[in-house]
C-alpha cells in the first residue's frame, strides 16, 4: 500500500475540495492494473464528502449541516469554542473516509464528483488527509 499526507488549512473555508490532489495521487501510484484510492481524515471533528462543488452544492452542505448541529450550549461535549460539541458529532454524519475505484490512473468519479474535506471545526484550521492506494491484484 502506498500512502500520502496532505496538510490543509481550513481557516478560511469550511469545504476543501481534495479532488486534484488525489487525482495526482492516483496517477503517481498506479501503473495500469488499478486499485482503490482510499481518502482518510484523523480528526475527530471533520469529514470527507463526494459531492458537486462550484454551483452552490458545498455551500449547501454547510447550510444544512449548520441547521443540523446548532452552534449552542447543548452539547456534553463542551470544551473549545461555543458549540464545539457540534464539531464533534459531524463524523457521525460525513464520514471521516471515503474510497473510490481507480482504472488507468485515474478516480472514477462521476462527471459532477469532487472528494471534499468538510470542516466546521474554528478551533483547528490545520487538517491531515491521508490519501493511500491498494493496487489491483492480478
Amino acid at each position: 500500500m502506498k500512502t500520502e499526507v496532505l496538510d490543509i488549512d481550513t481557516s478560511d473555508r469550511r469545504v476543501v475540495d481534495l479532488t486534484t490532489a488525489v487525482q495526482t495521487f492516483c496517477a503517481s501510484q498506479d501503473q495500469g492494473s488499478g486499485g482503490l484510492c482510499n481518502v482518510f481524515v484523523p480528526h475527530a471533528t471533520a469529514g470527507l464528502a463526494i459531492i458537486e462543488t462550484g454551483a452552490g452544492s458545498d455551500d449547501d452542505l454547510i447550510d444544512a449541516l449548520q441547521r443540523l448541529l446548532p452552534r449552542d450550549d447543548r452539547y456534553r461535549h463542551a470544551h473549545g469554542a461555543p458549540g464545539h460539541g457540534a464539531d464533534h458529532v459531524l463524523p457521525g454524519l460525513v464520514s471521516p473516509s471515503v474510497t473510490v475505484p481507480v482504472a488507468d490512473g485515474q478516480p472514477l468519479l462521476g462527471t459532477w464528483q469532487s472528494i471534499v474535506l468538510v470542516d466546521l471545526n474554528s478551533d483547528n484550521p490545520r487538517r491531515s488527509v491521508r490519501l493511500s492506494f491498494v493496487k489491483a491484484s492480478s
